[in-house]
Protein backbone atom coordinates (compact mmCIF):
# COMPACT_ATOMS: atom_id res chain seq x y z
CA UNK A 1 0.00 0.00 0.00
CA UNK A 2 1.27 3.44 -0.86
CA UNK A 3 0.09 6.23 1.41
CA UNK A 4 0.53 9.81 0.25
CA UNK A 5 1.25 12.10 3.19
CA UNK A 6 -0.01 15.60 2.42
CA UNK A 7 0.45 18.87 4.29
CA UNK A 8 2.81 17.41 6.90
CA UNK A 9 4.45 19.76 9.37
CA UNK A 10 7.89 21.08 8.51
CA UNK A 11 8.51 22.00 12.15
CA UNK A 12 8.57 18.89 14.33
CA UNK A 13 6.42 18.82 17.45
CA UNK A 14 7.20 17.62 20.96
CA UNK A 15 4.35 15.12 21.07
CA UNK A 16 4.20 12.14 23.46
CA UNK A 17 1.87 9.16 23.49
CA UNK A 18 1.15 5.73 22.00
CA UNK A 19 -0.53 5.21 18.64
CA UNK A 20 -2.12 1.81 18.06
CA UNK A 21 -1.67 1.36 14.33
CA UNK A 22 -3.40 -1.26 12.19
CA UNK A 23 -0.62 -1.89 9.68
CA UNK A 24 -1.66 -2.93 6.19
CA UNK A 25 0.10 -5.56 4.11
CA UNK A 26 2.88 -4.79 1.65
CA UNK A 27 4.55 -2.16 3.82
CA UNK A 28 7.43 -2.58 6.26
CA UNK A 29 7.08 -1.66 9.92
CA UNK A 30 9.74 1.01 9.53
CA UNK A 31 7.94 2.55 6.55
CA UNK A 32 4.68 2.60 8.54
CA UNK A 33 6.55 4.25 11.42
CA UNK A 34 8.00 6.98 9.20
CA UNK A 35 4.59 7.78 7.68
CA UNK A 36 2.97 7.96 11.12
CA UNK A 37 5.79 10.15 12.38
CA UNK A 38 5.23 12.62 9.54
CA UNK A 39 1.46 12.57 9.96
CA UNK A 40 1.85 13.61 13.60
CA UNK A 41 4.76 15.96 12.90
CA UNK A 42 6.56 14.18 15.72
CA UNK A 43 10.19 14.84 16.52
CA UNK A 44 10.82 11.39 18.00
CA UNK A 45 9.10 8.03 17.37
CA UNK A 46 9.74 4.30 17.49
CA UNK A 47 7.78 1.06 17.19
CA UNK A 48 7.59 -1.83 19.64
CA UNK A 49 8.61 -4.81 17.55
CA UNK A 50 8.29 -5.38 13.82
CA UNK A 51 5.71 -7.05 11.64
CA UNK A 52 6.83 -8.60 8.36
CA UNK A 53 5.76 -6.62 5.26
CA UNK A 54 3.26 -9.36 4.38
CA UNK A 55 1.72 -9.32 7.86
CA UNK A 56 -1.04 -6.95 8.93
CA UNK A 57 -2.44 -5.82 12.23
CA UNK A 58 -1.46 -4.23 15.50
CA UNK A 59 1.76 -2.19 15.54
CA UNK A 60 2.06 0.15 18.54
CA UNK A 61 4.07 3.29 17.78
CA UNK A 62 5.54 5.36 20.58
CA UNK A 63 6.06 9.12 20.30
CA UNK A 64 8.27 11.34 22.44
CA UNK A 65 8.54 10.29 26.09
CA UNK A 66 6.73 7.01 25.32
CA UNK A 67 9.81 5.77 23.42
CA UNK A 68 11.59 5.43 26.77
CA UNK A 69 9.17 2.67 27.74
CA UNK A 70 8.65 0.89 24.41
CA UNK A 71 10.52 -2.13 25.77
CA UNK A 72 7.55 -2.76 28.08
CA UNK A 73 5.75 -4.36 25.11
CA UNK A 74 8.68 -6.33 23.71
CA UNK A 75 8.15 -9.12 26.24
CA UNK A 76 4.36 -9.02 26.10
CA UNK A 77 2.05 -11.82 25.02
CA UNK A 78 0.73 -11.53 21.47
CA UNK A 79 -2.24 -12.90 19.52
CA UNK A 80 -2.44 -13.67 15.81
CA UNK A 81 -4.73 -15.05 13.16
CA UNK A 82 -2.61 -17.20 10.87
CA UNK A 83 -3.52 -18.98 7.63
CA UNK A 84 -1.37 -22.01 6.78
CA UNK A 85 -1.16 -23.75 3.42
CA UNK A 86 -0.35 -27.40 4.09
CA UNK A 87 1.76 -29.69 1.93
CA UNK A 88 3.97 -26.91 0.60
CA UNK A 89 7.11 -25.14 1.79
CA UNK A 90 8.46 -21.65 1.24
CA UNK A 91 12.06 -20.46 1.33
CA UNK A 92 10.97 -17.65 3.64
CA UNK A 93 8.20 -19.49 5.52
CA UNK A 94 5.55 -17.23 4.00
CA UNK A 95 3.95 -16.33 0.68
CA UNK A 96 6.82 -14.02 -0.30
CA UNK A 97 9.32 -16.87 -0.77
CA UNK A 98 9.79 -19.50 -3.47
CA UNK A 99 7.03 -22.10 -3.05
CA UNK A 100 7.42 -25.83 -3.73
CA UNK A 101 5.57 -29.05 -2.94
CA UNK A 102 6.84 -30.49 0.33
CA UNK A 103 8.57 -33.84 -0.12
CA UNK A 104 6.37 -34.72 -3.07
CA UNK A 105 3.24 -34.59 -0.92
CA UNK A 106 0.27 -32.39 -1.74
CA UNK A 107 -2.74 -31.76 0.44
CA UNK A 108 -5.85 -30.67 -1.43
CA UNK A 109 -8.72 -31.58 0.90
CA UNK A 110 -8.68 -31.40 4.69
CA UNK A 111 -12.27 -32.41 5.37
CA UNK A 112 -11.27 -35.71 7.00
CA UNK A 113 -8.28 -34.31 8.91
CA UNK A 114 -10.04 -32.22 11.57
CA UNK A 115 -9.44 -34.68 14.44
CA UNK A 116 -5.79 -35.03 13.47
CA UNK A 117 -5.36 -31.25 13.20
CA UNK A 118 -6.91 -30.71 16.64
CA UNK A 119 -4.60 -33.35 18.16
CA UNK A 120 -1.50 -31.80 16.59
CA UNK A 121 -2.48 -28.31 17.72
CA UNK A 122 -2.85 -29.58 21.27
CA UNK A 123 0.67 -31.00 21.10
CA UNK A 124 2.02 -27.54 20.24
CA UNK A 125 0.41 -25.89 23.28
CA UNK A 126 2.64 -25.02 26.22
CA UNK A 127 6.43 -24.81 26.20
CA UNK A 128 7.80 -25.83 22.80
CA UNK A 129 11.20 -25.67 21.12
CA UNK A 130 11.78 -23.70 17.93
CA UNK A 131 14.75 -23.20 15.67
CA UNK A 132 14.66 -19.55 14.53
CA UNK A 133 14.28 -19.18 10.74
CA UNK A 134 17.08 -17.91 8.54
CA UNK A 135 14.78 -15.11 7.39
CA UNK A 136 14.81 -13.36 10.75
CA UNK A 137 16.36 -10.29 12.38
CA UNK A 138 18.54 -12.38 14.71
CA UNK A 139 22.15 -11.21 14.52
CA UNK A 140 25.19 -13.32 13.58
CA UNK A 141 28.54 -11.53 13.65
CA UNK A 142 26.74 -8.21 13.58
CA UNK A 143 24.49 -8.95 10.60
CA UNK A 144 20.83 -10.05 10.60
CA UNK A 145 20.21 -13.66 9.59
CA UNK A 146 18.11 -12.59 6.60
CA UNK A 147 21.21 -10.99 5.03
CA UNK A 148 22.94 -14.38 5.02
CA UNK A 149 19.75 -16.06 3.79
CA UNK A 150 19.56 -13.72 0.79
CA UNK A 151 23.17 -14.62 -0.01
CA UNK A 152 22.33 -18.33 0.13
CA UNK A 153 24.40 -18.88 3.28
CA UNK A 154 22.98 -21.19 5.96
CA UNK A 155 23.93 -20.34 9.56
CA UNK A 156 23.48 -22.84 12.38
CA UNK A 157 20.87 -21.57 14.85
CA UNK A 158 20.40 -22.77 18.40
CA UNK A 159 16.96 -24.09 19.45
CA UNK A 160 15.07 -21.92 21.90
CA UNK A 161 12.03 -22.41 24.09
CA UNK A 162 8.89 -20.35 23.54
CA UNK A 163 5.42 -20.65 25.01
CA UNK A 164 2.17 -21.15 23.13
CA UNK A 165 -0.68 -20.29 25.48
CA UNK A 166 -3.52 -21.27 23.14
CA UNK A 167 -4.04 -22.61 19.62
CA UNK A 168 -7.55 -22.67 18.16
CA UNK A 169 -8.66 -24.05 14.81
CA UNK A 170 -10.85 -21.37 13.21
CA UNK A 171 -11.46 -22.80 9.73
CA UNK A 172 -10.39 -25.50 7.26
CA UNK A 173 -10.81 -25.21 3.50
CA UNK A 174 -9.00 -26.93 0.63
CA UNK A 175 -5.35 -27.20 1.62
CA UNK A 176 -5.48 -24.33 4.15
CA UNK A 177 -6.23 -24.04 7.83
CA UNK A 178 -6.79 -20.82 9.78
CA UNK A 179 -5.61 -20.65 13.38
CA UNK A 180 -5.88 -18.31 16.32
CA UNK A 181 -2.54 -18.18 18.14
CA UNK A 182 -1.96 -16.73 21.60
CA UNK A 183 1.75 -16.89 22.39
CA UNK A 184 4.60 -15.49 24.42
CA UNK A 185 7.35 -13.22 23.14
CA UNK A 186 9.97 -14.54 20.75
CA UNK A 187 7.60 -16.95 18.97
CA UNK A 188 8.13 -17.28 15.22
CA UNK A 189 4.73 -17.94 13.65
CA UNK A 190 6.35 -18.94 10.34
CA UNK A 191 8.34 -21.63 12.13
CA UNK A 192 5.22 -22.71 14.01
CA UNK A 193 3.42 -23.13 10.67
CA UNK A 194 6.23 -25.23 9.20
CA UNK A 195 6.42 -27.44 12.29
CA UNK A 196 2.65 -27.99 12.39
CA UNK A 197 2.71 -29.05 8.73
CA UNK A 198 5.47 -31.55 9.42
CA UNK A 199 3.65 -32.91 12.48
CA UNK A 200 0.55 -33.46 10.33
CA UNK A 201 2.58 -35.65 7.99
CA UNK A 202 2.24 -33.42 4.93
CA UNK A 203 5.88 -32.35 4.81
CA UNK A 204 5.44 -28.76 5.92
CA UNK A 205 3.39 -25.60 5.54
CA UNK A 206 3.82 -21.89 4.99
CA UNK A 207 1.91 -18.74 5.92
CA UNK A 208 -0.39 -17.29 3.31
CA UNK A 209 -1.68 -14.63 5.72
CA UNK A 210 -0.82 -13.35 9.18
CA UNK A 211 -2.63 -10.73 11.23
CA UNK A 212 -1.61 -9.59 14.71
CA UNK A 213 -4.78 -8.99 16.68
CA UNK A 214 -3.51 -8.15 20.16
CA UNK A 215 -0.45 -7.29 22.24
CA UNK A 216 -0.99 -7.70 25.95
CA UNK A 217 -4.17 -5.68 26.72
CA UNK A 218 -4.11 -3.73 23.43
CA UNK A 219 -6.19 -5.01 20.52
CA UNK A 220 -7.27 -3.99 17.02
CA UNK A 221 -10.55 -2.48 18.22
CA UNK A 222 -8.43 0.45 19.51
CA UNK A 223 -6.32 0.81 16.35
CA UNK A 224 -6.38 3.16 13.34
CA UNK A 225 -5.09 2.63 9.81
CA UNK A 226 -2.74 5.07 8.10
CA UNK A 227 -5.47 5.84 5.57
CA UNK A 228 -7.89 6.82 8.35
CA UNK A 229 -5.30 8.93 10.11
CA UNK A 230 -4.53 10.78 6.89
CA UNK A 231 -8.15 12.03 6.68
CA UNK A 232 -8.07 13.46 10.23
CA UNK A 233 -7.13 16.91 11.42
CA UNK A 234 -4.12 17.19 13.73
CA UNK A 235 -6.30 17.56 16.87
CA UNK A 236 -8.24 14.46 15.83
CA UNK A 237 -5.02 12.51 15.40
CA UNK A 238 -3.75 13.67 18.77
CA UNK A 239 -6.98 12.46 20.38
CA UNK A 240 -6.17 8.94 19.15
CA UNK A 241 -2.96 8.80 21.19
CA UNK A 242 -2.92 6.88 24.45
CA UNK A 243 -1.09 8.45 27.37
CA UNK A 244 2.49 7.44 28.10
CA UNK A 245 1.66 5.66 31.35
CA UNK A 246 -0.72 3.34 29.47
CA UNK A 247 2.34 1.18 28.79
CA UNK A 248 2.95 0.79 32.51
CA UNK A 249 -0.44 -0.18 33.90
CA UNK A 250 0.90 -3.50 35.16
CA UNK A 251 3.49 -1.87 37.40
CA UNK A 252 2.99 -0.62 40.93
CA UNK A 253 3.22 3.16 41.21
CA UNK A 254 5.73 4.58 43.70
CA UNK A 255 5.44 8.24 44.71
CA UNK A 256 8.87 9.73 45.37
CA UNK A 257 10.14 12.88 47.04
CA UNK A 258 11.58 15.48 44.66
CA UNK A 259 15.32 14.74 45.33
CA UNK A 260 14.79 10.99 44.83
CA UNK A 261 12.77 11.59 41.67
CA UNK A 262 15.54 13.82 40.32
CA UNK A 263 18.10 11.06 40.91
CA UNK A 264 15.86 8.57 39.13
CA UNK A 265 15.55 10.85 36.10
CA UNK A 266 19.35 10.81 35.88
CA UNK A 267 19.28 7.02 35.56
CA UNK A 268 20.48 6.24 39.08
CA UNK A 269 19.05 3.40 41.18
CA UNK A 270 17.40 4.71 44.32
CA UNK A 271 15.85 3.41 47.51
CA UNK A 272 12.17 4.16 48.03
CA UNK A 273 9.40 2.94 50.34
CA UNK A 274 11.86 0.51 51.91
CA UNK A 275 12.59 -1.28 48.66
CA UNK A 276 14.93 -0.85 45.72
CA UNK A 277 13.28 1.07 42.87
CA UNK A 278 14.32 -0.24 39.42
CA UNK A 279 15.46 1.80 36.43
CA UNK A 280 13.29 4.66 35.16
CA UNK A 281 9.85 3.26 34.42
CA UNK A 282 6.51 3.88 36.13
CA UNK A 283 8.23 5.20 39.22
CA UNK A 284 9.50 8.22 37.29
CA UNK A 285 6.20 8.77 35.52
CA UNK A 286 4.23 8.58 38.76
CA UNK A 287 6.13 11.61 39.99
CA UNK A 288 6.35 13.44 36.63
CA UNK A 289 2.57 13.75 36.60
CA UNK A 290 2.81 15.85 39.78
CA UNK A 291 5.42 18.28 38.42
CA UNK A 292 4.50 21.57 36.71
CA UNK A 293 4.90 21.38 32.95
CA UNK A 294 5.72 17.66 32.99
CA UNK A 295 3.29 16.71 30.21
CA UNK A 296 5.83 16.85 27.39
CA UNK A 297 9.08 16.91 29.30
CA UNK A 298 12.15 15.67 27.41
CA UNK A 299 15.65 15.16 28.74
Amino acid sequence: MKVEVARTLRVKREVSGILLLDKSGGISSNRALQIAKRLFGARKAGHTGTLDPMATGLLPICFGDATRFSSALLGANKSYEATLRLGYISTTGDAEGDISVAEGISCHDLKDMAPQVEMVLKSFTGLITQIPPMYSALKHRGKPMYVYAREGVEIERQPRQVIIHELHLMAMEGDEIRLEVHCGCGTYIRTLAEDIGKALGVGGAYLTALRRTAIDDFDLSQADTLNNLETMSMPERDSRLLTVDTLLQGLTAVVLEAPTAAALRQGRSVEGAGAAVPAPLATALAHWDQQPGSGERRS
